[in-house]
C-alpha cells in the first residue's frame, strides 16, 4: 500500500464512547425486578376488579419484564487492557476503555477489541539480497493495537493484515543490504548490523501498519542464513575468507618479528649481514614464522657463506 493510496482515504479517529456504569445500573434493573415480583405477590388485582384495572397490572409486570430481560442484554465486561468499539446503526459512537462492569443502550454494538501486546514470530520467507543472492530470513515482531478506531474501521482484518506486511517489510528491509560484507563499500550487512536493521525493520513496519491503528515496539531477525542451493558455496567462500584473514595476521606479525630481530642483532652488533645473507636469513625466518608445521633445523658446522 503505497503512501498516495494512504492520503486519499478517510482515516477514522479513537474517541472516548459513554457508557453508563454497569453495577449501578445492575442495582436499578434488580429494583425494578423486584418491586415487580413485591406487587405481583402483595396487590393482586380483586376478583371484583374492573377489566381496565386488570388490564393495567398485567400491562405493568409484562412492561417490567420486558424492559429487564432488554436492559440485561446492555451489560458487558472489560478486562484489563481491553477496549469496546460502540456503533449505533452503523455510525461509530466511541471505544471504551475503562475496565470493569458497563451497560449501553442494547441496541448498540459492541466489538471487543484487545490492546495487549501481541507478539508474532514470522515464517521463514526466502528473499534476495542487495546483491541478488537467495537468503532464508524471519523476524519476531510485538505489536499492539493503538488505536482501535482505525482497527475496526480502516482494515477488514486487522490481524490478517499486520501477518501480511510484516511478510512484505521483512521482504523490503532484507533486500536493502547484502547478506555479507564482500566488499569495502558494504557498511552495513543483515549478518553483521544486526541493530540497524532491527531498526529500519521497525521503522517499515510503523509505517505499513500505521493506517490500521497498530504500533509495533519490537522488532528483530530470529533467522538468517543462505538458502541450500547456495549455501556449501557461501560456507567455503567463508572459510576462504577466514584463512586469509588468519594468514594476513600471521604474516604481518612475521614481519614485525623479522624486524625487530634484525634491528636487534644490528643495534648489538653481534653480526654484520650482506645484502645477500641479511635477504637469506630473512627468508629462513619468514619460512619458519609462517609456515604450517614445525620447522625442523639444519645445523651448519661450516661458515655462514657455506
Amino acid at each position: 500500500m503505497t503512501s498516495s493510496t494512504l492520503s486519499t482515504m478517510e482515516n477514522s479517529k479513537e474517541r472516548l464512547g459513554n457508557a453508563f456504569n454497569g453495577y449501578a445500573m445492575l442495582a436499578l434493573f434488580a429494583a425494578i425486578t423486584v418491586a415487580a415480583v413485591v406487587l405481583l405477590f402483595t396487590v393482586p388485582p380483586g376478583a371484583d376488579g374492573s377489566t381496565a384495572e386488570k388490564i393495567g397490572f398485567l400491562a405493568a409486570l409484562i412492561t417490567s419484564a420486558v424492559v429487564v430481560l432488554v436492559g440485561l442484554c446492555g451489560f458487558f465486561m472489560i478486562q484489563p487492557n481491553q477496549a469496546a468499539v460502540i456503533t449505533l446503526f452503523g455510525e461509530y459512537r466511541g471505544t471504551v476503555r475503562k475496565d470493569g462492569l458497563h451497560w449501553v443502550w442494547p441496541w448498540m454494538m459492541r466489538t471487543k477489541v484487545s490492546v495487549r501486546a501481541h507478539n508474532i514470530h514470522s515464517e521463514r520467507v526466502k528473499i534476495n539480497d542487495l546483491r541478488g543472492n537467495p537468503i532464508e530470513i524471519a523476524c519476531n515482531t510485538v505489536w499492539r493495537v493503538a488505536d482501535t478506531a482505525q482497527a475496526v474501521f480502516d482494515v477488514d482484518d486487522y490481524k490478517t493484515f499486520v501477518n501480511i506486511q510484516i511478510e512484505a517489510g521483512l521482504r523490503t528491509v532484507g533486500a536493502r543490504h547484502p547478506y555479507d560484507d564482500m566488499s569495502d563499500e558494504d557498511k552495513t550487512t543483515l549478518r553483521g548490523s544486526a541493530d540497524v536493521v532491527n531498526r529500519e525493520l521497525r521503522e517499515e513496519l510503523n509505517e505499513r501498519l500505521q493506517v490500521a491503528g497498530i504500533v509495533v515496539d519490537e522488532a528483530g531477525l530470529t533467522h538468517l542464513a543462505y538458502a541450500p542451493e547456495i549455501a556449501g558455496a557461501m560456507l567455503r567462500r567463508q572459510q576462504a575468507d577466514a584463512v586469509i584473514a588468519a594468514r594476513k595476521k600471521v604474516v604481518i606479525g612475521a614481519v614485525g618479528m623479522v624486524e625487530d630481530a634484525l634491528g636487534k642483532l644490528s643495534a648489538d652488533g653481534i653480526i654484520e649481514l650482506d645484502g645477500e645473507r641479511r635477504a637469506a636469513m630473512v627468508s629462513n625466518l619468514m619460512v619458519v614464522l609462517c609456515g604450517d608445521r614445525d620447522a625442523h633445523p639444519v645445523v651448519n658446522a661450516g661458515t655462514l657463506y657455506q
